[in-house]
């Protein structure tokens, strides 16, 4: 039998690694911004054209590069960071595998110019698909510029995978929040189809959590301040009334790395229970300094998992501060009674003897009396008693008023409202109308003519909703009902971005925009479905429901949008429906174009027929 293993070439290898490494070109922009901040950059640029499909290019003021090491830097396993296995167990920089420009160079139109300080003259480098095509000495400034072009250009099935760029935007947006985040020292700039979207100036950890997520988010934030032998904790956490229904401002870092923890994610929310609803998630930007021997970073391409010596040890800690700081700064409620301040004594009566005040009485003094003695030390008072009136002279002459006495079956009253009916037989239109009843609060129950429907009241709610919207935002016929006072909501720059996206589709459903800021929207007018208490949490929703693409990219924003209000406003599971809404709910979903199924796609009814109840009794 001939030999049929064989090595794989290099630009084979490169692009399976890079199937690991690269996901998208937020994963680029991701490797480029770490690899710029081990460089020792203050300033760092970040240009991207067309969702990072044409173009990711990091500009930055680091240390630069020689000849040779700007072409070795592309090859496999090649680093400056470690230089043995134990190396791995003490990190303190970002890139370490060797792998990110490797596998960046095997799928895309790579060019860098790199200087060092020290050198007059620095070098240009172009590669495509792992092979370097041009190298000459240029003039460029100080640090390393890294462009990368046409992403996945040998792998069409890959860039077929890619989304439209408003979402590509939006991920390669979370990854340059995750880098500035855990970086407030550095300056960044972030650019979109030569658009400034952020510009970030070097400051602490809460005015650079501003500057990102709006100036309204400084009075969300509460401070986290804890010093262990373990790990010490840093960082602000969001007041629970400002909670949301979505993850969205979550973030943990590890040793300046952003990190995914779900464990330690529990410890948060755990700390905040019993200040925010089930359904809602608290926001917090927590920052973790532990020994780099303790965790290991290298379990995943991405880095973003890591595992902890003491899991369970950091978990108790985390806990325990983050409730710390919800009692130290008077956000979580205490059992203190408040003190009427007028009852404490000043200090100036500290040492003063109580002063029996002085009341001058009349001990002769008698009201009833007709003639009071006089006292020369106290004035006279007298009391005239008026003479009683004559009550029974107040009903002379009411017999004759009343007509004497007359007998009280005489007495005549006002016809009552004669009410006919439009129906000559009721008992007949009785018999004709469906009777339903409700099951446990989740289930109604109706009768057909071969036996009986159990349908979903929830599911049922969501499909008539779905439909309604669904055809107001395609006819763009949907009425508005307007706010007697305009309604202003506080969002991050991200989510104002996203609903300047879909604002289109809101305003067919029913919203009235008056103005749309950086930080902050203007509602006038809501739709007819919608209470003007629930217009944050249904904009809070959507944004979340758009930005995760619900259902896939294949789906409309109507589509989906309409998805989330019908969610979002239909009957809830444990709402108790009077007779005539069940009536009303089982016909509206009967004149739905699918009845079946709710807008995801799960079953909304089962049908019982007589017989299937008489097999039960066999």
């Amino acid at each position: 039998m001939a030999d049929i293993i064989k090595l794989l070439p290099d630009h084979v290898a490169n692009q399976i690694a890079a199937g690991e490494v690269v996901q998208r070109p937020a994963s680029v922009v991701k490797e480029l911004l770490e690899n710029a901040l081990d460089a020792g950059s203050t300033t760092i640029k970040l240009i991207v054209k067309d969702g990072g499909k044409a173009l990711i290019q990091v500009v930055d003021d680091g240390v630069g590069m020689s000849a040779t090491d700007a072409r070795l830097s592309f090859e496999r396993h090649a680093t400056s960071k470690i230089q043995q296995a134990e190396d791995l167990f003490n990190l303190n920089t970002k890139g370490f595998r060797g792998e990110a420009l490797a596998s960046i160079g095997a799928i895309a139109h790579v060019e860098m110019q790199t200087k060092p300080e020290e050198k007059e003259v620095g070098t240009h480098l172009k590669m495509e698909g792992s092979k370097i095509v041009f190298q000459e000495v240029t003039v460029t400034p100080k640090g390393t510029s890294m462009a990368v072009k046409n992403l996945f250009f040998n792998i069409p099935a890959r860039r077929n995978f890619l989304k439209s760029n408003q979402v590509e935007l939006r991920h390669i947006t979370d990854e340059f929040h995750r880098v500035a985040l855990a970086h407030p020292t550095v300056s960044f700039h972030f650019y979109h189809n030569g658009s400034e979207l952020f510009n970030l100036p070097a400051d602490n950890y809460r005015k650079r959590i501003v500057n990102i997520f709006g100036s309204r988010t400084n009075e969300k934030l509460v401070p986290v301040d804890e010093e262990t032998p373990i790990v010490k904790i840093s960082g602000f956490i969001t007041k629970p009334e400002f909670a949301k229904k979505s993850r969205g401002e979550q973030f943990f870092f590890v040793n300046n790395r952003f990190i995914k923890s779900p464990y330690l994610h529990h410890a948060v929310v755990s700390a905040f229970e019993g200040l925010i609803k089930p359904d809602t998630f608290p926001g917090y930007f927590l920052y973790l300094e532990v020994a780099p021997g303790s965790i290991d970073i290298n379990i995943h391409p991405t880095k973003t998992e890591v595992k902890f010596d003491d899991e369970h040890t950091l978990y108790a800690i985390l806990r325990s501060t983050v409730k710390h700081s919800l009692g130290q700064f008077n956000v979580a409620p205490a059992l203190d009674f408040d003190q009427d301040p007028n009852l404490d004594t000043p200090y100036d009566f500290k040492n003063k003897s109580a002063v029996q005040p002085k009341v001058t009485v009349d001990a002769n003094f008698n009201p009833f009396s007709d003639t009071p003695k006089k006292s020369s030390s106290s004035p006279t008072y007298s009391y005239q008693p008026k003479a009683s009136k004559n009550w029974d002279s107040l009903y002379v002459g009411m017999e004759s008023k009343m007509g004497g006495n007359e007998p009280i079956n005489s007495i005549s009253f006002e016809s009552e409202a004669i009410t006919g009916s439009i129906f000559e037989n009721e008992k007949e239109v009785q018999e004709t109308v469906a009777t339903t009843f409700q099951i446990r609060r989740k289930y109604i129950v109706t009768s057909i003519k071969s036996g009986m429907v159990v349908i979903d009241q929830s599911r049922a709610h969501q499909r008539v909703l779905y439909e309604k919207f669904l055809k107001n935002s395609t006819v763009k016929d949907a009425v508005s009902q307007q706010l007697l006072f305009p309604l202003t909501l506080t969002f991050s720059r991200a989510e104002i971005h996203t609903l300047k996206e879909i604002k289109e589709v809101l305003l067919s459903i029913g919203f009235i925009f008056e103005d749309m800021k950086e930080d902050a929207i203007t509602v006038t007018g809501i739709p007819l479905l919608v209470t003007e208490s629930e217009v944050g949490m249904i904009l809070d929703q959507l944004i979340s429901d758009y930005q995760q693409e619900i259902n896939g990219e294949s789906f409309s924003q109507s589509d989906i949008l309409s998805k989330t209000l019908a969610k979002t406003l239909a009957v809830k599971t444990g709402e108790i429906l009077d007779n005539q809404s069940q009536i009303a709910l089982v016909n509206d979903l009967f004149a739905c174009t699918d009845a079946t199924v709710s807008p995801f796609n799960k079953p909304v009814y089962v049908t019982i027929t007589e017989n299937d109840i008489d097999k039960k009794f066999i």
